[in-house]
């Protein structure tokens, strides 16, 4: 088929209405040049850099659901991440991982308790300000170490020494006002911790604080400690536990400086308008063999006294006495772990072997507060400890 550039079929001119294309590039009647023919072939073939392309069936298809939708199409192996909302919840893990580190750098025994090898420092326990109605609860069992010589044992919460003994508040009674009462009730108090606290009288050594404050004019009281404190080998009723602690220097030695202390002070008009004071206290001393190599496996013992002490500040106008001292009106022990083959003078605590007991003893609580003094009457007489 021939026929001329841009027009019709069989030559001619051009088609109706149709415009000629100039060599300048205006409308006019001149035909197109060869070379710009030449050209306008070339790019057809090549495709000129800024002609568009024509898109696909696929690519109309997508653009009509576009259009439909009124949005950008995702394909089908496009990836759109996540967005990054604030990582509070890792931040707050963070910091309570962190806390639990510093926790166990810093008390290392805590973890110990948690997975059965130690246990935590007991809970302090609030004083005692009136008797009790039953015996602390129960605690697990394990052995007292010489950095913890009280785990295991009601007295981890107890306070220690002197603070473990609660005085009340003073209200005149008797011959006394609220000022000689409240000076009644502290010397009390200074006595129960001279007999029983004191390093001293703890090593053996003779208690003349404690003594100090007992009236000289009480006959039997005098004869018992000149006795009690002489070189003679005492006897149940001389025996000086009745009222003071003491260990041999040379059997038993005290781990550390704390002896954990439960009890209170209580008073009332006593006769002829004495202020009569009572003291129930229970003291627990834990001790370890004194030739022993204080290594980790040192044995430790835990010797329990709980003593009640009544105590006479009289009026001197109607008993003879001197000042800042009182009489005493009774004394009675409980004890364990101290002994049971008959008065020395010294708690005995049972290192290396059981203590032998009678079959006839008496079982002992000697946590047990709720119950009167006087279980085990006597140092010289032995209880069976249920706990120790």
């Amino acid at each position: 088929m021939s026929g001329d550039r841009f027009g019709r079929p069989g030559g001619g001119g051009p088609w109706e209405g149709e415009q000629t294309v100039s060599g300048a590039g205006g409308q006019g009647g001149s035909s197109v040049s060869d070379e710009e023919w030449e050209r306008f072939l070339r790019e057809s073939a090549q495709g000129a850099a800024d002609a568009p392309v024509e898109p696909s069936a696929r690519a109309r298809e997508v653009q009509a659901r576009l259009r439909k939708s009124g949005g950008q199409p995702q394909g089908w192996r496009t990836y759109t991440p996540a967005r990054r909302g604030r990582r509070t919840g890792w931040y707050v893990t963070g910091l309570v991982v962190a806390v639990a580190l510093v926790l166990v750098a810093l008390f290392p025994q805590w973890v110990a308790g948690w997975f059965g090898d130690g246990e935590p420092a007991g809970t302090p326990v609030a004083a005692e300000s009136e008797q009790p109605t039953a015996a602390p609860g129960a605690e697990r069992a394990v052995r007292p170490t010489l950095d913890e010589p009280f785990r295991g044992s009601p007295a981890a919460g107890w306070a220690d020494g002197a603070d473990g003994i609660t005085v009340p508040a003073a209200r005149a009674t008797g011959w006394m006002d609220t000022a000689q009462v409240e000076r009644a009730l502290r010397r009390s108090k200074e006595f129960m911790v001279a007999a029983g606290l004191d390093p001293g009288v703890l090593r053996g050594k003779r208690p003349e604080r404690a003594v100090a404050l007992l009236s000289p004019h009480q006959r039997d009281v005098r004869e018992y400690l000149r006795a009690a404190l002489s070189s003679a080998p005492p006897t149940e009723e001389t025996d000086p536990l009745l009222l003071f602690s003491r260990f041999r220097p040379d059997q038993a030695e005290l781990v550390g400086d704390v002896v954990k202390t439960r009890g209170r002070l209580t008073y009332r008009e006593g006769e002829r308008g004495a202020v009569e004071v009572t003291a129930d206290v229970t003291f627990v001393y834990p001790v370890t063999p004194a030739a022993g190599d204080g290594g980790a496996d040192a044995e430790v013992i835990r010797t329990i006294v709980r003593r009640e002490v009544v105590m006479s500040w009289d009026d001197p106008s109607k008993v003879i006495t001197e000042p800042d001292t009182m009489s005493l009106v009774s004394y009675s022990v409980d004890m364990t772990n101290g002994g049971c083959s008959g008065p020395t003078g010294y708690f005995v605590p049972p290192f290396g072997t059981t203590d032998e007991q009678p079959d006839s003893a008496s079982r002992l609580d000697p946590y047990d507060r709720s119950e009167p003094v006087g279980t085990a009457t006597g140092a010289g007489d032995c209880a069976t400890a249920t706990r120790s």
